[in-house]
């Protein structure tokens, strides 16, 4: 059963969970630029194809260490899969964020975002999957090919969602579902995990747009502190969660999609932005995810971490306070 956390932020109370429109539908906690269809066919028409250089990308990848990942589980570590999938082991769980082993980000498999790199393990390779955190609805978040297969793994795992996605689960024969609403908490063994609010949206048919949550998800354990920010734009969320739940070991933060900004600005960061972010969170190390994997923007797949280089020297901090995994690596969280 989730625990409803009622959070005091600067003597205000913050909402007990997501606040809603009159038709029901969920609303970020801040005032931001909205964009419509409109915006997105403007986008469309104006986009250009962005040319691969000579020599390809330069997405870093690395051969996954599987003994790694099936080593005992007091080896707290974060393994990056690509994207904004994140295998975070921790206080005796293997828990699982956003994730997606489909060459496609895309209801078909045959159209849509395809892959630069081959995903570098795949579900039958996984560690037992205690738990699987899910941010949003958006295909590259929530892939039902892989919620399936993991879902029929020996073990199944216990998914933990955004309020109204319980619904989408049973109907492709998923029951171990907890609904979450932002601010609440669930004690899995001797890991706390809490649902917090970020600004994004939510959409999976032409029809349902916000009729289901967002968020980002912090997991408490082994006297550590881990949050995945899923996919969020800028907005005070930030310095309340670093408020109540922070300081934080590690912040894994979005870096990518953010061009162009006058459409993408209020929905995804941009590298600038996370940085200020991990501060907000008051985060003692940050990792970039969200970038390399699929084209969801138009920035090019290998500018992020380029460009954090340049932001951290701007900002003063070290490689150390935030850097970017290959696709396919490990740390330690310690």
């Amino acid at each position: 059963m989730a625990l409803a956390i009622c959070v005091i932020a600067n003597g205000a109370v913050l909402s007990q969970g997501a606040p809603r429109n009159e038709d029901g539908t969920f609303r970020n906690n801040y005032p931001h630029a909205t964009t419509d269809f409109g915006d997105f066919l403007r986008w469309q028409s104006e986009r250009t194809a962005i040319s691969e250089p000579d020599g390809g990308w330069r997405i870093p990848v690395v051969a996954i260490d599987l003994a790694a990942l099936h080593a005992p589980l007091a080896n707290p570590s974060v393994t990056w899969i690509g994207h904004a999938t994140v295998l975070v082991r921790i206080a005796g769980k293997n828990i699982l964020v956003d994730p997606i082993f489909s060459e496609r980000a895309s209801p078909v498999p045959f159209a849509g975002p395809k892959r630069f790199v081959p995903a570098p393990v795949d579900v039958p390779d996984l560690p037992p999957i205690d738990v699987v955190l899910i941010t949003h609805n958006h295909y590259d978040h929530l892939d039902e090919p892989s919620v399936r297969r993991l879902a029929a793994m020996q073990r199944g795992p216990l998914f933990l969602v955004p309020l109204g996605l319980k619904a989408w689960f049973a109907e492709i024969g998923i029951e171990r579902v907890e609904e979450m609403d932002w601010w609440q908490s669930v004690r899995e063994g001797e890991a706390t995990i809490t649902f917090v609010p970020v600004q994004h949206w939510s959409r999976r048919t032409l029809v349902d747009r916000d009729r289901t949550l967002w968020g980002g998800w912090s997991i408490d354990g082994e006297g550590l502190r881990v949050i995945h920010l899923g996919d969020t734009g800028y907005s005070a969320d930030f310095r309340n969660i670093g408020e109540r739940l922070g300081p934080f070991d590690l912040a894994l933060i979005p870096i990518g999609a953010y061009a162009p900004r006058w459409f993408m600005g209020a929905k995804h960061l941009d590298v600038a932005e996370a940085i200020q972010v991990r501060a907000d969170l008051r985060a003692r190390r940050a990792i970039g995810i969200h970038w390399g994997t699929f084209p969801m923007a138009d920035d090019p797949p290998d500018e992020p971490p380029r460009l954090l280089i340049w932001e951290r020297e701007r900002a003063g901090i070290t490689r150390e306070d935030f850097d970017v995994l290959s696709i396919g690596e490990t740390r330690s969280l310690r």
